[in-house]
C-alpha cells in the first residue's frame, strides 16, 4: 500500500510539472473570496455551492476581485479503503472536482476546509495522519486555498501540525493558498508566516457589532508581523448577515484598514443594494489590496472615537474615524495633531510638510486639502474613511 501511495503521489506531482502550471505568487495581497460557514453552517451542497460561483460573476463581485469559493466544514463523506478522503455522496454527488473544474470555467478559484484533528469541528473526518493523503487528494480536484481548522486537537502541536500540512501541500507540486484557523491560541503570528499566506488571531466572529470590536482589540500588537505573502486574519466577514448598514460599513472599513483577508460570509445570491454597495466599494478595497501590504494602525482615542491610519503606495495614506458608541459625535480634524512616523513601514505623515487631497471613500466626494481643519460628524457605530493623496506644490 504505501509503494503504491508514494507512486500515485509522484505521478501526481509530475502530471503538474509536466502542465507547466504557474500561478502569482500565494498571499501577495490578502486573499478576497467566499466562504460558506458565516450563513449556511453545515447545510451545504452541490446546488448551492454552483448557485454561489454563478452570483460571485453575474453580481460583479468577481469583477471587485473576489476570486475563491471556499468550502467550509461538513462537505465530508467517509475515507475510502485506501483512506483518502471523499465528498458526501448525496450533497456532493458529483464530487469536488466538478465544483472546482466548474469555478475554475468561471475564472474563479477553489477552496476546502480540513481540520488539524482527528476530527473536524463538526466531527466529520480530519486529516491528523492523512496530512499528505489530504493534500494530494485536493491537489486532484483542482483545489486552490486549504483552511485547515484546530478542533479536536489534544495534544497536538500546534507548529508541527501546520508546519506538516504546508510540507504535504508543497510536495503535491500544486500551488494552494494555506490559511491557519488556529484561532490564535499559540500565537501563530510568531511562527506561520514561513509556511502560511495567512492565520487566525482570534476565535470565531459573530453577527453583531460587540464581536467585531472585540476582534479589532485583539489586533493590538501584531501589525509588525503581518505583510505581502503573510497576514494576519480577524476571522470572516458578517457583513449582509444581518447587521444595520451603519455597522456593516463599520465593520469592513476596519477590516480593510487591517489589510485583512476579505472572505465573505453573506448569502451573495439574495443580498440588499446597500449590502453590494459596501463589499464592492473598489474604493475602500483598494486600501486593503495596496501592494504597499501595511496593517492599519489606531493611532489615538478620544472617548468612543478612534483614529486609524494606514501607509498605502506613493505616500497616500488611509486615514478612517470610527465611532465605537451609538450616539453621533462632532470631530475637529486638525491635521497637524497627527505628525508622526510609522515605526513599521518607516513613513512620515509630516502634515507640516505635506498638503495631501482628501477623498470621502464612502460618499466618493474630494472634500478639500489638509491646508485647513475639517468638521466633520461620525454617526454612531459607523466610521468615516478618506484616501489622502500629496499634492504637488
Amino acid at each position: 500500500m504505501k509503494k503504491i501511495f508514494v507512486l500515485v503521489s509522484l505521478l501526481c506531482c509530475l502530471a503538474m510539472t509536466a502542465m507547466g502550471q504557474t500561478q502569482e505568487k500565494l498571499g501577495e495581497a490578502p486573499a478576497m473570496g467566499w466562504n460558506s460557514w458565516n450563513k449556511f453552517n453545515c447545510q451545504i451542497n452541490q446546488d448551492l455551492i454552483h448557485e454561489i460561483i454563478d452570483a460571485m460573476v453575474s453580481t460583479g463581485l468577481k469583477d471587485a476581485g473576489y476570486q475563491y469559493v471556499n468550502l467550509d466544514d461538513a462537505w465530508h463523506g467517509p475515507r475510502d479503503k485506501d483512506g483518502f478522503i471523499q465528498a458526501d455522496s448525496k450533497r456532493f454527488s458529483s464530487g469536488i472536482k466538478s465544483l472546482s473544474d466548474y469555478a475554475h470555467s468561471k475564472g474563479l478559484k477553489f477552496g476546502i476546509y480540513t481540520c488539524a484533528g482527528n476530527k473536524t469541528c463538526a466531527n466529520y473526518p480530519g486529516s491528523l495522519g492523512h496530512e499528505y493523503q489530504d493534500a494530494l487528494q485536493y491537489a486532484r480536484w483542482g483545489i486552490d486555498y486549504i483552511k485547515e481548522d484546530w478542533c479536536n486537537t489534544e495534544n497536538v502541536n500546534a507548529k508541527g501540525a501546520y508546519s506538516l500540512m504546508a510540507d504535504a501541500i508543497k510536495q503535491t507540486g500544486r500551488p494552494m493558498y494555506f490559511s491557519l484557523c488556529e484561532w490564535g491560541t499559540n500565537k501563530p503570528w510568531l511562527w506561520a508566516g514561513k509556511f502560511a499566506q495567512s492565520w487566525r488571531t482570534t476565535g470565531d466572529i459573530q453577527n453583531n457589532f460587540k464581536s467585531v470590536l472585540s476582534i479589532l482589540d485583539q489586533q493590538n500588537g501584531l501589525r509588525k508581523y503581518a505583510g505581502q505573502g503573510h497576514w494576519n486574519d480577524p476571522d470572516m466577514l458578517e457583513v449582509g448577515n444581518g447587521m444595520p448598514v451603519n455597522e456593516d460599513r463599520a465593520h469592513f472599513s476596519m477590516w480593510c484598514m487591517l489589510a485583512a483577508p476579505l472572505i465573505l460570509g453573506n448569502d451573495i445570491r439574495h443580498m440588499s443594494k446597500e449590502t453590494a454597495g459596501i463589499i464592492m466599494n473598489k474604493d475602500v478595497i483598494a486600501v486593503d489590496q495596496d501592494k504597499l501590504g501595511i496593517e492599519g494602525l489606531r493611532y489615538a482615542k478620544e472617548n468612543d472615537l478612534e483614529i486609524w491610519f494606514k501607509p498605502l503606495a506613493g505616500g497616500d495614506w488611509a486615514f478612517c474615524i470610527l465611532n465605537r458608541g451609538i450616539i453621533p459625535e462632532k470631530y475637529v480634524i486638525d491635521w497637524q495633531k497627527f505628525n508622526f512616523t510609522d515605526d513599521v513601514s518607516k513613513l512620515s505623515t509630516a502634515f507640516d510638510q505635506k498638503v495631501y487631497s482628501i477623498r470621502n471613500l464612502w460618499t466618493k466626494k474630494n472634500e478639500g486639502t489638509t491646508k485647513k481643519i475639517k468638521k466633520e460628524v461620525i454617526p454612531g457605530h459607523d466610521v468615516v474613511m478618506y484616501r489622502l493623496t500629496p499634492k504637488i506644490k
